[in-house]
């Protein structure tokens, strides 16, 4: 690092987690020790942070919690586990795999699709964790990576091979998953019965320290922006000529976490860098990962995410030293335009002549339901299917690569298990949200089992006001990390306690602008009071074609969110 760098860098003491990095020994702590202690199903002290960087969350069932400590017990303590999938691809004999382990060995019997395009089991008691790995290893999944301090799970825009395009971009997205992995053994040591080498852990790229908050990176093929580049550190927008791709756009410094009252924390877009041309990918997104590696803030964890590096050390200084460190020059940025970001559900015929499914999956949860089967439909679907699965960054799953003489048989099993219907409303193809409680230890508010009857109420206030065929970008997220993604919804709410959101409007269907707070902390029947309001000024008021989002903007219901750092929390009112 050369020494007029060093104005960048935070001083000041260390944050706790980067000790505990420190002391890992790469990774490994005494995680290999605490599997065998049976008298705690929880890992202990480092371990329970350190589980996360080999892609697992300790959790427990917060519904039985008050329950167990009544009857002196520990809580019902278990691991959620994240896979690692590139691009969301996941092939038929992976698939059955995973709903066998699912069935057999999770205490909730379900397949998670997540917001990034992968699958979470939850509940895996303690006995059953390393089996899960080994499981997972045995059919050529891990979960490397996919938590903790490093870059995580890469996204890539889920349009199977509509064209030639989405076929390389899709091995870019694979490629920058391999290159950007940490570098230790631990994983296979611990959990695959590697054999321990004498030989020093080296990480070239993420360095010993790994770096000062978690990393998302995605490649974007436009207009789809179905893996929300804005809510990422990273993003590839691919520019293709005459069919075939020649480049990137590369955009960085996106975000969406905050932290309730403290307004040096707020959601953010990411920058356009410039155009880079294919050979420079893994260079420029090396760069950029080692620049917040050695600038990030490692004092203070609530701005230690690259967004926050930008806004302090001045976009422009970090784009020079991205380019002083890949020894490539940004060209000015390529025109594109995105137009939508939902998933196309039903029947989309590819380039190849080969048929793609995209079944809805309400909140992406695969389970039996009384009367809808998800998860024994999938599985039929997977032991006749000769293409893969695609899981979307919507929490859908596409069946992909299928031969025009297995359509109607594939149709005929999705509509059996309730995979396929006719009757879902494009408001609730368009609502999403994070899984919340009963296991996620963050969420402040329910978000998943909220979701359901909070789309059937909007669903009625639309047929109200004459607005049945149109929808609404409409998120929860349990807690303002965000992964419900609300802050870049039309509406989007936050979770702030139980049954009790910060309402946020104003983002537009693109995703390219960030919704602003209009009311704070209020019931869910204050929320449907509000929309019912709005929309029906927007049924009343709208010009032609206007979304709902655009509408409030332009008739001044809320204040667009120009500069997120600098006026995030400005008053959402113009009356006020």
């Amino acid at each position: 690092m050369t020494t007029d760098n060093k104005k960048f860098i935070v001083e000041g003491k260390l944050a706790d987690n980067e000790r505990l990095k420190e002391q890992s020994n790469f990774l490994r702590g005494t995680i290999a020790e605490n599997l065998t202690d049976d008298l705690t199903g929880a890992f202990v002290g480092d371990n329970f942070q350190l589980i996360r960087f080999h892609g697992m969350y300790q959790q427990d069932d917060r519904d039985i919690r008050a329950e167990r400590a009544k009857q002196k017990l520990e809580p019902l303590q278990n691991v959620m586990l994240r896979a690692r999938l590139p691009g969301g691809i996941i092939t038929t004999e992976q698939w059955l795999a995973i709903d066998k382990f699912a069935e057999q060995k999770s205490i909730y019997g379900s397949i998670r699709l997540t917001t990034r395009q992968t699958f979470q089991f939850h509940g895996v008691l303690k006995p059953n964790v390393k089996p899960m790995h080994q499981m997972l290893n045995q059919v050529g999944v891990d979960s490397i990576a996919t938590a903790g301090d490093v870059n995580r799970n890469v996204l890539c825009t889920s349009n199977p091979v509509e064209s030639e395009v989405h076929q390389e971009a899709y091995e870019w997205a694979k490629k920058l998953s391999e290159h950007l992995l940490p570098k230790t053994r631990a994983y296979a040591e611990i959990w695959l019965d590697g054999e321990k080498t004498e030989t020093t852990d080296h990480e070239p790229i993420l360095g010993n320290h790994y770096l000062p908050r978690k990393f998302k990176t995605t490649v974007v093929i436009p207009p789809q922006n179905d893996v929300d580049v804005h809510a990422n550190d990273l993003n590839f927008v691919a520019i293709a000529e005459n069919g075939k791709l020649v480049g990137f756009n590369v955009l960085v410094g996106g975000g969406l976490a905050m932290t309730h009252g403290d307004t040096s924390t707020f959601p953010r877009k990411a920058d356009d860098f410039g155009f880079i041309s294919l050979q420079h990918t893994l260079a420029v997104a090396e760069a950029v990962v080692t620049t917040q590696r050695d600038w990030g803030n490692r004092v203070n964890r609530k701005n230690a995410k690259t967004k926050y590096t930008l806004e302090r050390v001045g976009v422009e200084n970090f784009k020079a030293e991205v380019e002083k460190r890949s020894g490539v020059t940004f060209a000015k940025s390529r025109s594109y335009e995105f137009t939508s970001r939902g998933d196309r559900i039903g029947w989309v015929e590819g380039v190849d002549g080969k048929h793609h499914l995209t079944l809805f999956i309400e909140n992406g949860r695969i389970l039996d339901y009384p009367g809808k089967t998800l998860k024994t439909g999938c599985a039929e679907i997977a032991k006749i299917h000769p293409g893969d699965f695609r899981l979307t960054a919507n929490q859908n799953l596409i069946v992909a690569g299928v031969p025009k003489e297995k359509k109607a048989q594939i149709e005929k099993l999705a509509r059996e298990h309730g995979l396929m219907a006719d009757d879902v409303s494009l408001q609730r193809k368009d609502s999403m949200a994070c899984v919340a409680l009963p296991t996620c230890p963050l969420a402040m508010a329910e978000a998943e089992r909220y979701l359901p009857d909070a789309v059937t109420q909007i669903e009625e206030v639309l047929a109200k006001h004459g607005m049945s065929d149109e929808s609404i970008i409409y998120r929860v997220t349990g807690c303002p990390n965000g992964c419900g993604r609300a802050m870049l919804a039309e509406v989007g709410l936050v979770g702030k306690g139980p049954g009790k959101y910060n309402f946020h409007l104003g983002g537009d269907r693109q995703g390219t602008r960030i919704p602003r707070m209009y009311r704070e902390n209020i019931d869910e029947k204050e929320i449907m009071s509000e929309l019912d309001s709005l929309i029906g000024r927007w049924s009343k008021e709208r010009e032609a074609d206007e979304a709902f989002g655009d509408f409030l903007i332009r008739a001044e219901v809320v204040k667009p969110v120009i500069d997120s750092a600098k006026d995030f929390y400005d008053d959402p009112s113009y009356s006020i």
